[in-house]
């Protein structure tokens, strides 16, 4: 009697977490999200013109100018731009994080810069700057040497030009984990090895390396499906080049007439590289354990550079200037003028760039747009990264394993590709959201899903659960819990999940371009209308605008979080 009267108080709904239900729907809002999009994606790949279960799709792809050219272009690309990227961005971070090289405050906020500039408004940048004929570093390098007209130094419209653009881009994300990587690495391991004997080659190499090295194979992975799956800056610099990559030749075969279903079939082989890659991944660090035992001890011992510290300042400020202030810059320059070619000097100097785009019909309207689904894509995928990443972490609900494989899905599949699934899953009963702004909401939380649920489960791997375990046996349901004591201790991580979403949003074409109607239109759109006009003034506004606003709310974000704060000296 006792044992049934226990049991029965055990299932009174007062002991039922009933927290479990949110997390529950939000689990099945993310499989919504994510495989209904993905079915039609792969339905349109099995199937004909008619809706028949057709492989004709499948067997195209040995076709070599349709499928193979471009994968291979891509492929090779998206190599260079991953290694170049680690190659700027490992001894960059190595100097910021482990040496006393000056002013390592500034260069983190120089490569912090980069983020806020769209890599295809970089595009635009790099074309006024190395163009074979009307690039200004051409058109300088023919006034000093008195090369001919049609001589040029730089030819930006090059596979080389493509990846030395995106690795631009890319490699402050590399930088980024390494640099916090080395900054949290408890400086004792080195210390102990030096100690025992080991010289500086053997403790980078027994001891720095394997620590860091999770964070370079990520970067690289990061940087790699990055080049793999970005559509902007191909279409901006290898389309006038006259070849194609496997983005640009998707977006090709949706112009009329569309093949949307050929361009199904021809992204997943891009899904099955990242599971490879995925996998790789795995096999390579699976087998070794580079846990850190503790936190960082103190701040580390700094390795002294003596008189090569300057002349290691002036070369990491000559990368950073190159890669980040210059492209910058020439877009100052262009907003300033009436022609990209006119010299810059008082007498040409003009602000007429900027009434003229801001006196079209609908700019204010997009700025709008644009900021309205840069916050509110932000703050829900924030949150949502935060609950799937919490059922995940914890193994809260049957199936974690589903949500995490489902969570980073989308990475896999070109923006441009996503975007016409999207607009084939939401223009149809029952959810007709086309030419409304939540078809593009719904893109935004989609695409930016991996990286804001990759960053909130590395958060919360690295967080202790005890705290969380107590207000639990204190009564505290799991999301009360959540709310009250996890979320306070991870607001840098979710301040910081929240800028990376934003800017991936206010960063995204490929999707956008797609999903956009004359009401909805986004600054990203109109920039790219802009560029097929040559309005390239316009254009240099646009950017100019959009970064800012992209900083100032990024500033905001981080201020209120207290992200960025660091130690006297740092």
């Amino acid at each position: 009697m006792s044992l049934a009267l226990n049991t029965t108080r055990r299932l009174r709904l007062g002991h039922v977490d009933l927290s479990l239900i949110p997390l529950g729907l939000a689990g099945l809002f993310l499989a919504m999200l994510v495989l209904l999009p993905l079915g039609w994606l792969l339905a349109y790949t099995v199937t004909d013109e008619s809706g028949a279960l057709s492989w004709t799709n499948v067997v195209e792809l040995a076709d070599t100018s349709l499928f193979l050219e471009p994968f291979i272009t891509t492929f090779g690309i998206a190599l260079g731009v991953a290694s170049l990227a680690c190659l700027l961005a490992v001894p960059l971070a190595w100097l910021v994080a482990r040496t006393d090289v000056p002013a390592r405050r500034l260069l983190r906020g120089l490569v912090m810069v980069s983020f806020i500039t769209p890599p295809f408004i970089g595009a635009v940048a790099w074309v006024l700057l190395a163009a074979p004929n009307s690039g200004l570093l051409n058109q300088y390098y023919r006034g000093i040497t008195g090369a001919g007209t049609f001589d040029y130094l730089f030819n930006i419209f090059s596979a080389a030009g493509i990846i030395f653009v995106m690795a631009s881009y890319a490699f402050p994300y590399v930088f980024v984990l390494a640099a916090n990587t080395l900054d949290r690495m408890p400086h004792d391991l080195e210390e102990a090895s030096a100690i025992l004997g080991g010289g500086r080659w053997h403790t980078f190499r027994r001891v720095t390396l394997p620590m860091v090295l999770p964070a370079l194979l990520a970067g690289f992975i990061i940087a790699f499906l990055q080049a793999m799956t970005q559509f902007g800056t191909p279409a901006i610099l290898a389309l006038p080049a006259g070849f194609h990559v496997l983005t640009t030749k998707i977006w090709s075969l949706f112009q009329f007439p569309p093949k949307a279903h050929l361009a199904a079939a021809c992204a997943m082989p891009l899904l099955l590289v990242t599971i490879f890659l995925l996998r790789l991944e795995k096999t390579l660090l699976g087998r070794r354990g580079y846990t850190m035992v503790g936190g960082k001890s103190g701040s580390p011992q700094l390795a002294k550079l003596g008189v090569w510290r300057w002349p290691a300042l002036l070369l990491a400020l000559l990368l950073l200037f190159v890669t980040v202030l210059l492209p910058n810059l020439v877009l100052v320059r262009a907003s300033m003028l009436r022609s990209v070619s006119d010299p810059w000097t008082l007498e040409t100097i003009t602000w007429a760039n900027v009434p003229l785009v801001f006196g079209l019909s609908n700019t204010v309207g997009v700025l709008k747009n644009t900021l309205v689904t840069g916050v509110v894509s932000a703050t829900l995928g924030t949150a949502f990264a935060v609950l799937i990443a919490y059922l995940t972490a914890r193994r809260a609900v049957p199936g974690h394993q589903v949500l995490g494989f489902l969570a980073t899905a989308p990475a896999a599949i070109p923006g441009i590709v996503l975007g016409v699934a999207l607009f084939i899953a939401y223009t149809r009963p029952p959810f007709q959201l086309y030419g409304t702004l939540w078809i593009l909401l719904l893109a935004f939380l989609t695409i930016e899903m991996p990286p804001a649920y990759q960053q909130m489960q590395a958060a919360f791997r690295g967080l202790n659960p005890e705290l969380e375990d107590a207000s639990r046996i204190l009564g505290a349901g799991r999301m009360k819990s959540l709310a009250k004591v996890v979320a306070p201790l991870l607001k840098t991580s979710v301040a910081a999940t929240w800028c990376f979403v934003f800017i991936g949003a206010i960063r995204e074409l490929s999707a956008t371009i797609l999903l956009t109607t004359s009401n909805t239109k986004l600054v990203s759109v109109l920039i790219y209308d802009l560029n097929e006009g040559g309005a390239l003034g316009g254009i240099a506004v646009l950017g100019l605008v959009l970064m800012a606003v992209t900083a100032v709310v990024v500033l905001i974000a981080n201020r209120v979080a207290h992200v960025g704060v660091m130690p006297d000296g740092r």
